[in-house]
């Protein structure tokens, strides 16, 4: 029998305190699987050591490290979501116009017993699924195949559930022949015109009108190590700066973060993330998205259609803060 090596897990670039800790683990491990000395002991207070410096190192995060978070390829996916929070989750494929884009995912599921329409921009954990998916960058026919989506859900009374993980729009020549600009500014006109329950999730990344093309809910969450914006900080960084590694100065200035946002009313409430972020233990990260969306759904179901538009129109004509002189 060949023994398989464990791949070495996947840390992030300011978690190097944490790989000696690891490494020395992976051999207290060895020595126990071994049976020549007991290390159990040893290997528990090793698993707590490298939980207190996890935890110390994701309490002092800065802005680009939190986007660094947001974009690792190890955070759970949509589809993950999707699998770990609903039941009976039926795929629906295709815009009915051009084609199945795989960067979105839409489909029906079933939360608690209640039907519910489901979408959400699609990334993959390998090089070779992020092709795949198009790095979760959705194209003009993955926008149109989520206002289809929520077309149905209107028709049959069903609440939407949005998930936003995608660094924007897909900026290629063919998107634009397409009508990249029209397919996102049609889904903002019918989102805000939607009468059913509509909720946000931002999940990784929230990149500008990529975001926006599926995320204008009555509620919009944001996932703690996740980050909203309308251009990437290294971008902003680009154009204000003339230098991309200034990318934190901007990410600081441009309040990307769950809680700058939550401070400036953007969004609505901050999802706790396990220890170390999402990625670290999915299953705990979809159970708070599960009751998060259990509790500010609750609250919407029991409004009229009329009252849903309002709350929608009320929440985002409020945003911003201007003087007239």
């Amino acid at each position: 029998m060949i023994k398989q090596e464990k791949e070495p897990k996947r840390l992030l670039s300011f978690e190097k305190p944490l790989e000696e800790l690891f490494e020395k683990l992976e051999k207290l491990k060895s020595f126990q699987e071994s049976g020549k000395m007991d290390m159990s002991q040893d290997i528990k207070l090793m698993e707590k050591r490298i939980e207190a410096t996890r935890a110390q190192i994701f309490t002092n995060l800065n802005p680009i490290q939190i986007v660094q978070v947001a974009r690792f390829i190890d955070r759970p996916t949509t589809q993950e979501y999707v699998n770990m929070i609903f039941d009976d989750f039926v795929e629906l494929h295709g815009d009915r116009n051009f084609s199945d884009d795989p960067a979105m995912l839409t489909g029906i599921a079933s939360l608690n017993g209640r039907s519910v329409a489901v979408m959400g921009h699609q990334k993959g954990h390998t090089t070779k699924k992020n092709l795949a998916h198009n790095h979760g960058m959705a194209n003009p026919e993955g926008y149109r195949k989520a206002l289809r989506i929520m077309r149905l859900a209107e028709r049959y009374n069903k609440p939407v559930i949005s998930f936003v993980d995608t660094p924007g729009a897909y900026p290629g020549i063919g998107a634009e022949e397409r009508g990249q600009a029209e397919a996102i500014a049609k889904n903002l006109r019918e989102m805000a015109e939607l009468t059913v329950p509509f909720l946000t999730i931002i999940t990784g990344e929230g990149g500008s009108g990529g975001a926006l093309g599926i995320g204008m809910g009555n509620r919009v969450l944001m996932m703690e190590f996740s980050v909203y914006s309308v251009i990437s900080p290294e971008g902003c960084a680009s154009i204000l700066f003339r230098d991309a590694k200034r990318a934190n100065d901007a990410a600081v200035a441009m309040k990307i973060t769950a809680r700058d946002l939550l401070e400036l009313g953007i969004i609505d409430e901050i999802i706790k993330e396990p220890v170390g972020g999402a990625h670290n233990d999915p299953a705990l990260a979809a159970n708070y998205v599960k009751s998060a969306i259990i509790k500010n759904l609750e609250p919407l179901l029991k409004l009229s259609h009329r009252e849903l538009l309002a709350d929608r129109y009320n929440k985002y004509r409020k945003m911003g803060i201007f003087l007239e002189s």
